[in-house]
C-alpha cells in the first residue's frame, strides 16, 4: 500500500508526536508498504490562526501523488485529521485541547470575547465533521478516547503505540530518580524537584523546554539537568535509575512509562495524570499518589526490592504493545 502519515509540525520542536510518527513511517516501510510523512507547519496562536491552520489541511489533495493513488492516509492529531481522503484512518494523539478541557484555565487559548467563543465552537464543529469522516478512529489511551467521546460522541478503539526504540535494559536500581520529558508547566516537573530536594534524593532531569529557567532557579543547583541526550545516553539513564517520575496534568498518553517499564523500572505518577494511569498501578507497577509535593516526596522513597518487583510487572505490560499488532489493526478493513 501507499500510505501517507499526516502530522502537524511546530518548527524546531521535537517530542513524542514526532518520534511516534517517524517510527510509524519506518515500521510501515519495514513491512513492505510505501509510506511517507506529510507535515504542515503549525502555529495555533493568536486564536484566529487555529482555523486557518485547520483549513490548510482541509485544502490538501492526498488522493494521489505523481499520478499514483495514495491508498490510505493516517492522521494523528489536530489539525492533521482535517485532511480529506476516501480512506482516512485516525490514530488520535489528541484534539486541540484548548477548545475543550483546557478552556478557561491557565493553559487555555480562547478569551471571553464573542469572537473567541465563536472560534472555540467552530473548532468543535470542525472536529465533529473531520473525525466523523474517518473509516476508523483509534486513540492512544483511554483518556484520549474518553475525551473524544465526551466532546463529539465519536467512539474510538484504544490502541497504544510502542515507545521509541532504545537499547532498553536494567543494570541496577541506583540512587537517583529520573524525569524524562519536555520542560513545560504542564509536565509538573516543579513538583518533582521540590519533592526530591525535600527528601534529599538525587534527581536527574532529561529534556528541554520553555520552563527550564524557572525550574533551574527552583532547584538551586540541587538537581542535575542534562538537557537533550542521545538515545544511548537515555537508555543508560533508564538502566541505572531507581525509578522514573512522570506526572503531567491530564496527559494524553505519554511514552515515558513504557520506556521505564522496558528498563524494568517503576513509575511514580499522580491520580490526575491521565494517560499514564492506563498502565501505572499503585504498588503494582509504581506509585499513584495525589499531586502534592508531600505525597510525591513519600512516593519517591522506593526500596530496591519494590522497584525490582514493580518494574518487572511493568515490563510484562509494555512487552505486549508491539508494532505488528498495532499496524495489523490500523490497516484492517
Amino acid at each position: 500500500m501507499r500510505i501517507a502519515v499526516c502530522r502537524p509540525q511546530v518548527p524546531f520542536a521535537r517530542g513524542g508526536a514526532e518520534i511516534f510518527t517517524d517510527d510509524l513511517v519506518a515500521e510501515l516501510r519495514e513491512r513492505g508498504h510505501e509510506a511517507d510523512l506529510v507535515t504542515v507547519p503549525f502555529k495555533w496562536y493568536p486564536g484566529e490562526r487555529v482555523l486557518t491552520q485547520a483549513f490548510l489541511w482541509r485544502l490538501l489533495d492526498l488522493e494521489e501523488a505523481e499520478g499514483r493513488r495514495i491508498d490510505v492516509v493516517v492522521a494523528t492529531k489536530f489539525p492533521s485529521y482535517c485532511i480529506r481522503h476516501p480512506r482516512k484512518v485516525v490514530w488520535l494523539l489528541h484534539q486541540f485541547r484548548q477548545a475543550y478541557e483546557l478552556d478557561r484555565t491557565a493553559l487555555g487559548q480562547f478569551g471571553e470575547s464573542a469572537q473567541d467563543r465563536a472560534l472555540r465552537r467552530a473548532v468543535q464543529r470542525l472536529d465533529g465533521v473531520a473525525l466523523g469522516e474517518a473509516r476508523k478512529v483509534f486513540a492512544t489511551s483511554a483518556n484520549v478516547a474518553e475525551r473524544l467521546e465526551r466532546s463529539t460522541g465519536i467512539a474510538a478503539e484504544v490502541m497504544p503505540h510502542p515507545p521509541q526504540e532504545l537499547a532498553y535494559r536494567c543494570e541496577e536500581y541506583g540512587d537517583f530518580v529520573l524525569s524524562v520529558g519536555r520542560l513545560d508547566r504542564a509536565k509538573r516537573i516543579d513538583l518533582f524537584i521540590q519533592a526530591a530536594v525535600g527528601r534529599q534524593l538525587e534527581a536527574v532531569i532529561v529534556g528541554e523546554g520553555p520552563d527550564r529557567e524557572r525550574l533551574e532557579s527552583l532547584a538551586n543547583g540541587r538537581v542535575r539537568f542534562v538537557g537533550r541526550v542521545s538515545g544511548s545516553e537515555l537508555a543508560d539513564l533508564y538502566a541505572r535509575c531507581r525509578a522514573v517520575y512522570y506526572a503531567p496534568v491530564d496527559e494524553d498518553f505519554g511514552m515515558v512509562p513504557f520506556e521505564a517499564f522496558l528498563a524494568e523500572k517503576p513509575v511514580v505518577t499522580t491520580t490526575d495524570a491521565g494517560g499514564p494511569l492506563d498502565v501505572v498501578r499503585d504498588r503494582e507497577t509504581g506509585r499513584v499518589v495525589e499531586p502534592t509535593v508531600e505525597a510525591i516526596s513519600a512516593a519517591l522513597a522506593i526500596g530496591e526490592d519494590e522497584a525490582r518487583t514493580w518494574g518487572r510487572a511493568g515490563k510484562a505490560i509494555a512487552e505486549r504493545v508491539t508494532w505488528d499488532r498495532a499496524i495489523d489493526r490500523l490497516l484492517a478493513g
